[in-house]
């Protein structure tokens, strides 16, 4: 059997995760959940050498250092750094064009928690295959709240380990989440995919022709130097930046959705923090040496000050250097709008 190709996706700047995620240091780089980052967790997860090869990393040239210092000393991987920016499709359609098209390839974002692993590889096998029968296939999150922040999938008929894509859905408002819910067949997408790599650029050869062509000659003269692949500049300058979602993924006839329930987060403000992370009985995380007191829902991250807290609710507090954040819960989102976030000192 074909082991499984990791894909990870270095990418976003976690503005409102501001203030631990800076330009220097942005969100998946940092030790959020647990003791290693996000990114270190995301390698950890496609470890397994019965089933996975080396990963494929895309990232941007600002991360490749973090990249480089994070990595296991004996890790073996490949390195695609993108010249600019231009969403995830271009980057997955790099990822492609350096494999084998028989490579069965998983996209995972560097960003992202999960609570079980265990979950997720055996869900990782039954999208590879899928893949393997050229299936575009997606992780599809179990849901377990009505969120509006998220796109959801619709499932069709059951087929091997999954499901036939029915549809994918925008973002909803509270009472169509409500009605998802409470209707069945819906899951989230949560950014994950399982391709084969060939079938993939040919999806998106007949989707966006323009997309493919661009990322094919970025390719063919890329400046590589070791195991750091360097697209050309010009070529992929000239891609007009899509998500895998638009570009290809709503528009296949070959869509499929895995089912999945692994204790899935993509960690986006403070208050997705909170909610991964072991409370008390009060719903308060503050790591030892803060002090709350007759507090209820409340985070307390810091870098080293002591944090002391009476009779608060519903409250995210993070310390980082000379910056402080204070901010609801139900306003973490917001946190982006702030002057320090979009500044990323």
């Amino acid at each position: 059997m074909n082991l499984i190709t990791p894909v990870i996706l270095c990418g976003g700047s976690g503005t409102r995760l501001w203030p631990r995620s800076r330009k220097s240091a942005p969100k998946p780089f940092i030790n959020l959940v647990g003791d290693t980052s996000l990114f270190r967790q995301a390698i950890d997860r496609c470890s397994d050498a019965a089933q996975f090869s080396d990963p494929v990393i895309v990232s941007g040239e600002a991360h490749v250092a973090l990249i480089k210092q994070q990595l296991p000393s004996e890790q073996s991987y490949s390195l695609l750094v993108e010249p600019m920016a231009r969403n995830t499709a271009p980057a997955i359609a790099l990822a492609a064009a350096s494999l084998d098209p028989d490579a069965i390839m998983l996209v995972c974002p560097s960003d992202h928690h999960i609570a079980d692993p265990a979950a997720f590889s055996k869900a990782a096998s039954a999208a590879a295959d899928l893949a393997r029968d050229d299936w575009l296939v997606s992780f599809g999150i179990a849901p377990d709240r009505p969120e509006t922040g998220y796109g959801y999938i619709q499932q069709g008929e059951v087929m091997g380990g999954g499901y036939r894509v029915h549809k994918f859905v925008e973002k909803p408002d509270k009472a169509t989440a409500e009605q998802f819910l409470a209707a069945g067949g819906y899951a989230w997408n949560g950014g994950i995919f399982a391709f084969k790599a060939g079938n993939l650029l040919k999806e998106l050869s007949h989707y966006r022709a323009d997309m493919a062509g661009a990322v094919t000659q970025a390719f063919a003269g890329a400046n590589c130097q070791g195991n750091l692949v360097r697209p050309d500049a010009d070529a992929f300058a000239m891609i007009e930046g899509e998500s895998i979602d638009y570009a290809v993924m709503e528009n296949t006839a070959r869509a499929a959705m895995v089912p999945v329930s692994m204790g899935w987060s993509d960690i986006g403000n403070w208050a997705a923090v909170h909610d991964a992370l072991e409370q008390d009985d009060r719903g308060n995380y503050a790591a030892a040496g803060h002090q709350l007191e007759d507090c209820n829902n409340v985070l307390v991250v810091s870098d080293g000050k002591r944090v002391s807290a009476v009779g608060l609710e519903d409250l995210c507090i993070v310390v980082d250097g000379d910056d402080i954040l204070v901010t609801r819960m139900d306003r973490a989102q917001d946190v982006g709008r702030l002057d320090g976030p979009n500044s990323q000192k």
